[in-house]
């Protein structure tokens, strides 16, 4: 569905069973290192987005063989670790920051020259953070104004292992310097103060490297250090990609908010370290149901079933929704609808924007506060007026989260920009108009 979108109420209860696109996260790790192994890697449920094709372009420019088998699955025949070739063409990352600096921390291990662009949001997306800690490798990094794309890398001539200790736990620039630790000689050991999502780790022991994670407290808190033994062998090994949880929350919220609803979504991947707003859930008294759980590929995989609960406030930890992209937006929603005080706490960097959300709150009746960085809804069980409108402009997430609200409000919600939602989740809108009979989500 394209152009201004109106979400309404439907005449039942959502239902059936749904799969959503594959994790990103996992899939651009799982291609990074299919190119890194020996033997053909043979990946499903790639997510059909442009980032996937600027990775697998890139890869290709550095020697391996990339190649789409059909929809969302790939063919990868590796270089081996320390194989890769100097391009001979620049490195386009797109739009992806993630892609940008784990491809800073694969090259630092190389003796490769390249250089790494991205448009124009990217390249106002400073690298300092990634490119500061691999020059310990012994790579070397030029970019525009110091840090910004396009920027070159001379990889490390003999890689060097390192220790490194970061001042914020970053799944992002942990794996990077994962990455150029594979061709080093020796253990690369990185120290997060607290735990990041570990799909890098998962993947890297699929593939045969060895690891240790010594995490010291538990839950959501507590240091985290890896350590890496360079110069493995990798091997390929087939890797079927899990539905990103980040995106199953959207039809899971749903039905949890719309009356009579229950509705399944298959193979989602079930990572403790990304599943911080499906513990939240829970906690609020939503039903959520996991069968069928499995490992693929180092990850716990899970179909799960939400069925109409009445949810109640809580007060969710500072970092609880740490690598769950977009959860601020959906998850206030849901407290929107909850009875009692909801609190979520050190949200003003959150992917989704404090003020944003506030925002789309404010213009569907439910008043909320912001306290220190806190999010604050107060609801004592009344029905959520709707009838706001979200202007185009708005991130997908966002988006994602009004048509959510407009499913369960008193009134229609309508969004200017219905085609954003599909940037990350193709077809989102029409998928949740047949999970709820149709005739719940059309054009405006």
């Amino acid at each position: 569905m394209f152009g201004p979108l109106r979400a309404a109420a439907p005449g039942r209860g959502l239902a059936g069973e749904i799969r959503v696109p594959g994790d990103g996260a996992i899939g651009l790790r799982a291609l990074m290192l299919a190119a890194l192994a020996v033997g053909e890697t043979r990946i499903e449920g790639l997510p059909e987005r442009d980032d996937t094709r600027h990775i697998a372009a890139a890869l290709r420019a550095l020697g391996a063989r990339v190649e789409q088998a059909g929809p969302g699955a790939w063919r990868v025949a590796g270089r081996g670790v320390g194989g890769l070739a100097e391009p001979a063409e620049v490195l386009e990352m797109g739009g992806s920051g993630s892609a940008a600096a784990l491809f800073c921390g694969m090259l630092a291990g190389h003796p490769v020259f390249a250089v790494l662009a991205g448009d124009a949001a990217l390249r106002r997306h400073p690298m300092g953070r990634v490119t500061g800690p691999l020059a310990a490798c012994g790579a070397r990094f030029t970019g525009c104004g110091g840090e910004f794309l396009p920027l070159a890398v001379e990889g490390a001539r003999l890689a060097l292992p390192a220790e490194h200790r970061l001042p914020v736990a970053s799944a992002t620039v942990k794996s990077a310097l994962l990455l150029a630790g594979l061709c080093a000689r020796g253990v690369t050991r990185v120290e997060e103060p607290g735990p990041s999502p570990d799909h890098t780790e998962n993947l890297l022991r699929h593939f045969g490297a060895r690891l240790r994670i010594m995490p010291e407290g538990a839950g959501w808190d507590g240091a985290r250090v890896t350590e890496l033994d360079g110069q493995p062998e990798l091997v390929a090994a087939p890797v079927s990609v899990p539905g990103d949880p980040s995106l199953a929350g959207f039809p899971l919220v749903a039905a949890l908010l719309v009356p009579g609803s229950r509705l399944t979504v298959r193979g989602v991947g079930l990572n403790l370290l990304r599943n911080g707003l499906l513990a939240t859930l829970r906690e609020m008294g939503g039903e959520l149901a996991v069968t069928g759980e499995r490992i693929e590929a180092g990850e716990a995989v899970g179909d799960v079933t939400a069925t109409h609960s009445a949810l109640r406030g809580v007060d969710v930890p500072a970092g609880r929704l740490r690598g769950t992209k977009g959860a601020l937006p959906l998850l206030a929603v849901a407290a929107a609808f909850a009875t009692g005080t909801s609190r979520i706490r050190g949200v003003g960097a959150e992917s989704g924007g404090l003020a944003a959300v506030m925002a789309l709150l404010a213009a569907n009746g439910v008043a909320a506060e912001a306290e220190e960085g806190d999010l604050i809804i107060r609801r004592d069980g009344a029905p959520v007026p709707g009838g706001g409108s979200m202007a185009a402009g708005a991130d997908s997430c966002s988006v994602m989260s009004a048509l959510v609200l407009g499913l369960a409000a008193e009134k229609p919600v309508t969004v200017e920009d219905g085609a954003c939602a599909g940037v990350v989740f193709p077809d989102f809108a029409g998928l949740m108009d047949r999970v709820a009979g149709g005739g719940a989500i059309t054009s405006a």
